[in-house]
């Protein structure tokens, strides 16, 4: 990897044949149509992630979440499992994390694989926490986007746990500190709202929370309720 590549390309790149085959196997839709939408919501939960670490406390709750609940050493999967599961699902070399998407997000979020909709009701508690009260309004403009109607929430709750194992795994193979992981996703916020796109536009419109068209201080109170902390 080089030092341009964003988060969202390299978690992209990791994501391509296999496992995104099992997305959207998932989601009823073809490779090409899920490598689209997924090329919408990746940055979509990357830069709103990075709004909510752009301030020293959101941050620390965001860095202290990735340690105690998506680190391999937390128990948690990491990302080579759960990439090697999504694969699984089309019955190739990873098919041994547990026989479906449920069980292998369940075992992600530390939950304990009794299905999916209990898993994907964990990917729906992560969401919440990093779009706040602006998951519903995040789901639409997805969908609307992207075509995929109902299913971006579904596609949403299944990347969460991704982009969360793949930020532990940053921070624990950079010894990243919580000054550190907020830069990071801060540049990753910044260069996907300077690119623009389906998932520059849906960042800013979510990110302007009077609807006055510009980032300011009353939207930054505003946003300070969707921080993530404490537990899931």
């Amino acid at each position: 990897m080089t030092t341009n590549t964003s988060l969202t390309d390299e978690l992209m790149g990791q994501l391509q044949g296999t496992p995104m085959q099992g997305l959207a196997q998932q989601l009823g839709i073809d490779s090409a149509q899920a490598e689209q939408a997924v090329g919408v919501a990746l940055p979509m939960l990357f830069g709103a992630l990075g709004q909510n670490a752009s301030q020293p406390q959101g941050a620390s709750d965001l860095l202290g979440a990735l340690q105690r609940d998506h680190s391999s050493a937390s128990g948690a999967m990491d990302l080579g499992g759960l990439l090697g599961g999504l694969g699984g699902l089309l019955g190739g070399a990873g098919g041994g994390a547990g026989g479906g998407l449920g069980s292998i997000l369940g075992s992600v979020l530390g939950g304990n694989g009794a299905g999916a909709n209990a898993a994907q009701a964990d990917g729906g508690s992560i969401l919440g926490h990093i779009f706040g009260g602006n998951q519903d309004q995040a789901q639409a403009q997805l969908g609307q986007a992207t075509g995929l109607g109902g299913n971006s929430g579904q596609l949403l709750a299944m990347l969460a746990p991704l982009v969360m194992s793949f930020l532990a795994n940053r921070v624990h193979s950079q010894g990243m500190g919580a000054g550190e992981l907020g830069n990071a996703l801060g540049q990753e916020n910044s260069q996907i709202q300077a690119q623009g796109g389906p998932a520059g536009g849906i960042l800013g419109s979510l990110l302007d929370q009077n609807g006055d068209g510009k980032l300011d201080v009353g939207d930054l109170f505003k946003l300070g309720g969707s921080l993530l902390g404490g537990r899931r």
